[in-house]
């Protein structure tokens, strides 16, 4: 139970347990994952510890790649109809989800079962789906959050999106689920799931939900598009670095949730030194998915950094001479064009706060002329973003 947020119903997976303890046979724990994007972080090895969890405990995994049910589009937490994928989008995006799921879980034969749901959804006839849908109503369906809010607003629900929590119970039938695991967010569907399974002669499944990650800027979710996420498979200098950066109050639950070292005892170290603190959680990240042997030069880059150094490895960025007027650019445009800044706006409003450095000395006009020609020049932005400018 340790990270978990909610079972249901409380009580039965100690039965399940229990029962297949005296029965000799593994538990079936499914995860679901729709594979909308190819980059994992953080906030998705918290479900996939605890699967790995199962694991170690004997059971078996199921690892459904939801590459037919991505074609759909899980509406949980939308205020809108998301943007659906082609189903060669998602078998790509599965491949690469795969590759970084392994990183925490055990490949084991008997330990995982890799399925994609497209085996049985894409087949499925008329007459399969209006039985499917006869399983549930659509009183049950406005009950979750998401869709009331959006119904009593008049924001359009399609449809279709009825269909996502009836598809993704089908996968807890075809391969009779004992647990169901998802985050909080999706505590709706693996109800639907039960209930489905029950109308179709099967025991349900029990629904396990963990907490949602919240990013390194102590406030959302961990995302990538709002840049607060630690990706798996980042280098270990970035891992190093974002994860020094962790608010001080979400320090013990990113340990509870993301790592196997003792909360409390961070907890403890935190009150008396939250450097080190920091430290020894940034450590155990780097470890878990790159090594022992890769903390020392990720610890040692980070320090240089904060104390002014610059990295000796940084990245170039090539500015086409079409770009300039014969080598020379504003600062400004040179910021958009090397990737520190999307927009003119945001450059300027970076140059504003002082954080837009060129060879060591701040930027403080956004119309400063740069000669690319005379050679390339150093740019940083804040504190340990570094990148270096080269013409052509």
């Amino acid at each position: 139970m340790q990270g978990t947020a909610q079972v249901e119903p409380e009580g039965e997976l100690r039965t399940h347990l229990e029962r297949a303890a005296a029965e000799g046979r593994q538990l079936r724990a499914k995860l679901g994952v729709d594979p909308s994007s190819t980059d994992l972080h953080l906030g998705h090895s918290v479900v996939l510890r605890k699967l790995r969890q199962f694991q170690d405990l004997g059971h078996r995994v199921v690892l459904i790649i939801g590459d037919f049910t991505a074609t759909i589009g899980d509406p949980s937490g939308r205020s809108k109809t998301r943007p659906v994928l082609t189903l060669e989008e998602t078998r790509r995006n599965g491949r690469t989800y795969l590759e970084q799921a392994t990183l925490v879980l055990d490949t084991a034969p008997d330990k995982l079962e890799i399925r994609h749901n497209s085996e049985w959804l894409k087949p499925l006839d008329f007459a399969d789906l209006v039985r499917l849908a006869s399983t549930y109503t659509v009183a049950r369906m406005l009950e979750r959050d998401d869709f009331t809010k959006r119904y009593s607003e008049g924001v359009p629900i399609s449809v279709h999106e009825f269909l996502y929590p009836l598809a993704q119970a089908y996968d807890s039938v075809v391969i009779e689920a004992d647990v169901e695991l998802g985050g909080t967010d999706q505590l709706f569907n693996l109800l639907v799931g039960r209930d489905v399974q029950r109308a179709y002669g099967l025991e349900p499944q029990v629904a396990l939900t963990v907490p949602l990650l919240v990013g390194t800027d102590g406030t959302e979710k961990m995302s990538k598009s709002l840049n607060n996420y630690i990706g798996l498979t980042e280098s270990p200098e970035a891992m190093f670095r974002k994860a020094m950066q962790v608010a001080d109050s979400q320090l013990e639950e990113y340990a509870l949730l993301t790592t196997a070292l003792d909360a409390a005892e961070i907890g403890r170290v935190l009150g008396d030194e939250p450097l080190e603190a920091h430290r020894l959680y940034a450590r155990e990240v780097v470890t878990m998915y790159h090594g022992a042997e890769a903390v020392a030069a990720a610890e040692a880059r980070y320090d240089s950094v904060a104390g002014g150094g610059v990295p000796d490895e940084v990245s170039e960025a090539p500015i086409a001479a079409a770009d300039t007027e014969a080598g020379r650019l504003t600062a400004m445009r040179l910021a958009v064009a090397a990737g520190l800044a999307s927009t003119n706006g945001e450059a300027k409003r970076l140059i504003a706060n002082r954080g837009l450095r060129l060879d060591g000395t701040v930027v403080e006009n956004p119309q400063q002329e740069v000669d690319l020609s005379a050679g390339p020049v150093l740019l940083r932005r804040g504190k340990d973003t570094f990148v270096r400018a080269v013409l052509g």
